[in-house]
């Protein structure tokens, strides 16, 4: 199912934006319910809609988010010792890979009017990191490989996944085009699945 859903995803931003909310439907098992709130791009009939301050503020907070997690991610392929927290380090460099790339696909399918906020790419936000997350992607790279290591990961990754829930459901509830919305829905319920799984890596680990 996780793998299933991740690959939804990424269908979706390989299809041209006037396909992308019926895949995005059917991918989440919705209903066949619409959006009441048309997009600029079904009102003018431009498929190519100017991203708008609620969709360029999504995709700022959840790539600086998502870089994080993938930072660490790729930290946690090399010095991960137990076999599962390594198999959801793959998963989540996947995911943000994925996800970095549904980023770059809406910003490149809109065309910005004067004035609006252009969403970052990866390398703006290279940079960007917080000082939290600095010290976090710091304090990764020379702990040593072990049990130390795996708890500090998971916590992290916790605590960055409930980052990440937080930002697609704020953008749920203040964005207003539909594309966004349906793969935030996407997002967010990927999101969940890894947060089940996280904790209970932090169960077993806690005891281990």
């Amino acid at each position: 199912m996780r793998r299933l859903t991740l690959s939804a995803v990424a269908l979706a931003f390989t299809m041209p934006c006037s396909a992308l909310p019926a895949a995005a439907q059917n991918a989440s098992g919705s209903a066949s319910e619409q959006n009441p709130s048309s997009s600029a791009s079904e009102k003018t009939g431009n498929k190519a809609a100017a991203m708008g301050e609620a969709e360029a503020k999504h995709a700022a907070d959840t790539t600086t988010v998502g870089l994080l997690a993938l930072q660490t991610s790729q930290i946690a392929l090399k010095k991960a010792q137990n076999p599962k927290v390594k198999e959801f380090a793959q998963l989540e460099v996947a995911e943000q890979e994925t996800i970095a790339d549904v980023l770059k696909s809406m910003r490149d399918q809109s065309t910005p009017a004067s004035g609006q906020v252009k969403a970052p790419t990866a390398d703006t936000v290279q940079s960007n990191l917080d000082a939290k997350g600095k010290a976090m992607v710091e304090k990764l790279q020379k702990a040593e490989a072990g049990a130390a290591f795996d708890r500090e990961y998971v916590q992290g990754q916790i605590e960055g996944h409930q980052q990440l829930l937080e930002i697609q459901e704020a953008y749920l509830k203040t964005g207003k085009d539909r594309e966004n919305l349906n793969v935030t829905k996407l997002m967010r319920g990927q999101i969940k699945e890894h947060q089940m799984l996280l904790q209970d890596m932090h169960k077993q680990l806690g005891h281990s």
